[in-house]
């Protein structure tokens, strides 16, 4: 009798995630995408360390705070050099699969994992093929009941980095409900169900293939349990359909796939020692997948070449000159720089729409005369902000485009790294098919606006669809975008040459304004009177006690401890109203 197969060709392509989930398409937190840790279980701890760095979790008794983004997944390039790492977990019905993948997942301590269930791909059924079910004679456990197609189709795509929609099936009245779920920004995937490796195509997509083995009577007793307490099931239905149906599928389709598992766990969730084992092996192979970024050579592959041709460049007239002159004098007040700020964001954008496709049509003047003309061409317009810098630019688009849709992503800088990490993102239902506005106030090194671009793209967006905005770039910036994304279109109100050794454009908007003291923030419309220049989410030390983001910013163990309002900090480009109002308060001694 052969001894059951361990580890035998685990092939583990996937970069190595610290970070929050991904926030989907709607408007989830991230806490909802991250598996709940039950609360009648505390979460396990590992006792040896599985990576060098710190979990990026803090764990209370009542939420997850996430201390660290999603690096990047992708190359210089822009393309994803290595696909997510996808782990299939087989077995019978009610075995543990999920318990199973849940606690993998605590284990593992890597927000960036999606939980892909196979009871999501049940096919749609007929109004007779209903009424069977209804009476328990309808086997969901045969491979024809599920879309296999469907599940291949998603399978690849979130392998791909892309993002995906999920069926959500109601077991209650065994149809699927209206919603889909949106999911995205995996670098790990569990897929479970019974039927994980049924079907050949699928096999090849799993990079690990696990068969979660416990005994029958257990299975019987959890099925009853959660068909009668879950799904709204009797007891004799429960039991006709397990005897008719269940228990020959299992000896039939699903015990003998045990054979093509890598690894088989014994007894299921019980069984720690082998989920201990599973987890250092996927740790291990994740650290050896990590993308490391050279900021250095990304700095001086452009040198000395020629501006793109997706460059544009609004046309320097005395008045734009001036405005600039303004906004980079250092003696100039805050309230003047937020002026003439305002008036260059939205001379941007009447720019950037210039470059929009448009139609000749003709309408009829009050006069009763007909007038040749244009009309925009497109579906819609979706406007999306680098946050913190690129929300002071939604007021100027909002000012030109009527009815506008507004999607965000925040992204930072990893101070050990060096490396841009994203950490939250709300974009639009159907973004796909409408030309997106991508706004930062100042690009740099370009590395922020390249992870904004390749999350649009994830999200079937047109590369020649998408406009890049900014007050202001740096060459380097501008160069790395257009090496990656060469159809990404580039507008900006100035191109300064050089950035200093901190990545900071030079000569840029520099040190502003006079007078407000180091850590002071004043907020208008998004904006802070703080001193600094805004850098594209780069180098920014986020503020733990701001109340629009906090629930969505990375937090250490020594922030939670020390930060304060008037502490010493990273100067800011970007502060809420809501604490700038909070903060002239306590200046005030209101508080």
């Amino acid at each position: 009798m052969s001894s059951p197969p361990i580890y035998a060709g685990v092939g583990i392509s996937g970069c190595w995630a610290l970070g929050a989930e991904g926030s989907t398409s709607g408007a989830e937190s991230l806490d909802r995408l991250y598996p709940a840790v039950g609360a009648a279980r505390p979460p396990r701890k590992r006792t040896t360390s599985q990576c060098k760095s710190e979990p990026p979790l803090l764990r209370t008794s009542k939420r997850t705070i996430y201390t660290a983004g999603r690096p990047p997944w992708y190359n210089e390039h822009g393309t994803q050099s290595k696909e997510a790492f996808v782990i299939g977990l087989g077995g019978g019905s009610a075995s543990g699969k999920t318990t199973v993948a849940r606690m993998i997942i605590e284990a593992l301590d890597v927000p960036w994992v999606v939980l892909l269930s196979m009871d999501s791909f049940y096919k749609v059924l007929t109004k007779q093929q209903q009424e069977q079910a209804a009476s328990n004679d309808f086997n969901f456990d045969h491979p024809d009941a599920f879309d296999f197609d469907l599940i291949i189709s998603t399978l690849k795509k979130l392998k791909q980095g892309k993002s995906v929609t999920i069926p959500i099936y109601d077991f209650t009245t065994h149809s699927r409900k209206k919603e889909w779920k949106t999911l995205y920004g995996a670098n790990v995937i569990i897929f479970e169900g019974i039927m994980a490796f049924a079907d050949k195509m699928l096999l090849e997509l799993l990079d690990m293939k696990i068969f979660v083995d416990t005994d029958s009577d257990i299975r019987l007793v959890r099925r009853l349990r959660r068909d009668i307490g879950e799904r709204g099931r009797d007891i004799e239905g429960v039991i006709k359909q397990y005897n008719k149906f269940v228990k020959p599928a299992f000896d039939q389709y699903i015990q003998p796939t045990m054979r093509l598992a890598d690894i088989v766990v014994p007894r299921g969730s019980g069984n720690t020692v082998a989920i201990d084992l599973i987890v250092q092996h996927v740790h291990s192979q994740l650290e050896e997948r990590k993308l490391r970024w050279d900021m250095a050579a990304l700095a001086s592959a452009h040198q000395c070449h020629p501006l793109p041709r997706t460059l544009s460049v609004l046309k320097s007239t005395p008045q734009v000159r001036g405005m600039h002159t303004i906004i980079r004098d250092k003696e100039t007040s805050r309230d003047e720089f937020i002026f003439y700020s305002k008036r260059l964001m939205r001379l941007l954008i009447e720019h950037a729409l210039s470059f929009l496709p448009f139609r000749s049509c003709t309408v009829q003047t009050p006069q009763g005369e007909d007038y040749e003309g244009r009309s925009y061409s497109g579906k819609q317009i979706t406007g999306v902000s680098i946050l913190r810098a690129g929300e002071t630019m939604e007021p100027a688009l909002r000012a030109v485009c009527k009815d506008v849709r507004i999607g965000t992503i925040l992204i930072q800088t990893n101070s050990n790294t060096g490396e841009p990490e994203l950490h939250y993102l709300r974009l639009p239902k159907d973004i796909s098919e409408d030309h997106v506005i991508l706004m930062d106030c100042t690009v740099s090194t370009g590395a922020a606006a390249m992870m904004a671009v390749r999350v649009l793209l994830d999200h079937d967006v047109p590369e020649d669809k998408i406009f890049l905005l900014s007050l202001l770039m740096a060459e380097m910036g501008v160069h790395s975008v257009a090496y990656a994304f060469p159809q990404v279109k580039i507008i900006t109100t100035a191109v300064d040459k050089k950035v200093n050794n901190l990545f900071r454009i030079i000569p840029g908007i520099g040190e502003y304004p006079p007078g407000t003291g180091s850590g002071t923030c004043l907020g208008w419309d998004g904006w802070s009177g703080a001193p600094g220049q805004p850098q594209e989410g780069e180098g920014s030390s986020p503020c733990p006690a701001e109340p629009c983001y906090k629930s969505m910013q990375p937090l250490t163990k020594d922030r939670l401890a020390s930060s304060s309002p008037g502490s010493a900090r990273e100067p800011m480009s970007l502060r809420s109203p809501l604490w700038a109002k909070s903060t002239r308060r306590r200046q005030q001694g209101q508080h």
